[in-house]
């Protein structure tokens, strides 16, 4: 690495870092204003607001503006650097545009890798704590108020529940049927089934069994059993920023339990997946992008510039915003929409990389 991509990559990611930390702060004061009455109303210590919320709250608001704030340290280093005919001066010197943008690249680099562990890791495990303490003192009580529950809990074994009660834990009108290809083999019903915390298994009470063996049936009654079966409480709690809590592998198996019990709500899980490989690359191209538009000398100084690259990173996020709503109404598979922001900001990339001066 040469001085001068030393020079660079340094301002670079020193401005990067400034202001994440300066629209973090400004962003968490903004939000205590919103939140304080919650904080009297429930009276949380300040402990737990500093420690449990807004200490795991950074680095969610960090990750979530950094293609704005990566377009800003971009374009602020690069239109100084070109206000001080810097950038005339190494183009002049012989070094092309295509090797100037080599330590802008390692700085995105390096700036997408950590936002990729951010994302598989640091994050979720920040949220785990932050989204229980917004649905405790935050969040209205949830009620679960799905009817007709279908759920596969086996191969060939599936439930169904007219309605649950997620405070007390107690399903209505139940029945569990064992199924083999097309034939019904067993079929249990109850009006209730509840959970027991204390065997951490579920009671069936006043039930009723009917098995199948061809044309032949056969009843069988019963006053209470306990059970287990591939289905938790939590499977009916509050899904309030659920995908958010889940590290990258446990992301994986929870959307594999999704997919074998045949669930219909997957897209929002596939696309937070997807979102976090194509995240740190939308860095890259958004850094390029910031380089191209900013290296330039411009009448309107530094600060029409950042406003241009504020302008393209929000529409930025409203790209990625607009196609997940169509993954998650099923109009755009997962995987596309998740990179269709990148693939047209690349294209604009491309576009503009023609229009630089070499």
């Amino acid at each position: 690495m040469k001085l001068l991509d030393k020079y660079i990559l340094k301002k670079f990611l020193t401005t990067f870092f400034f202001v994440v930390l300066l629209c973090v702060l400004i962003i968490c004061v903004i939000d205590f204003t919103e939140k304080n009455d919650d904080f009297i109303k429930n009276k949380v210590g300040i402990g737990s607001v500093l420690f449990d919320y807004y200490f795991n709250l950074i680095p969610f608001y960090a990750n979530m503006l950094s293609p704005i704030t990566v377009f800003i340290a971009t374009v602020f280093v690069t239109a100084k650097l070109a206000s001080h005919t810097e950038i005339i001066a190494i183009l002049s010197s012989g070094v092309s545009f295509r090797r100037l943008l080599v330590p802008y690249i390692i700085g995105a680099t390096i700036i997408g890798a950590i936002i990729f562990v951010l994302l598989g890791w640091v994050i979720p495990n920040a949220n785990k704590t932050r989204v229980a303490f917004e649905i405790k003192y935050i969040k209205n009580p949830f009620n679960y108020d799905a009817r007709n529950i279908h759920i596969r809990v086996g191969p060939e074994s599936y439930v169904y529940m007219e309605s649950y009660n997620n405070t007390a834990n107690v399903g209505y009108k139940f029945a569990l049927e064992h199924i083999v290809g097309t034939d019904l083999k067993s079929k249990l019903s109850s009006e209730v089934i509840s959970w027991n915390p204390e065997k951490k298994k579920w009671r069936i009470d006043n039930y009723t069994l009917r098995t199948f063996n061809g044309e032949k049936e056969t009843i069988s009654y019963g006053q209470a059993i306990d059970t287990t079966l591939n289905l938790l409480p939590k499977d009916f709690a509050s899904t309030y920023r659920l995908s958010e809590t889940f590290t990258l592998p446990e992301l994986n198996r929870y959307i594999a339990e999704k997919e074998d019990r045949g669930a219909d709500d997957t897209e929002i899980y596939l696309i937070e997946k997807y979102e976090r490989f194509s995240y740190p690359f939308a860095i890259i191209v958004l850094t390029i992008i910031g380089v191209i538009l900013s290296s330039r000398k411009s009448r309107g100084g530094v600060g029409l510039q950042i406003a241009l690259g504020f302008a393209l990173a929000f529409v930025f996020i409203i790209f990625v915003i607009m196609s997940r709503s169509l993954a998650q109404v099923g109009d755009v598979p997962p995987m596309l929409a998740s990179w269709i922001p990148l693939m047209i900001f690349s294209v604009i990339g491309a576009v503009l990389y023609k229009t630089v001066p070499r």
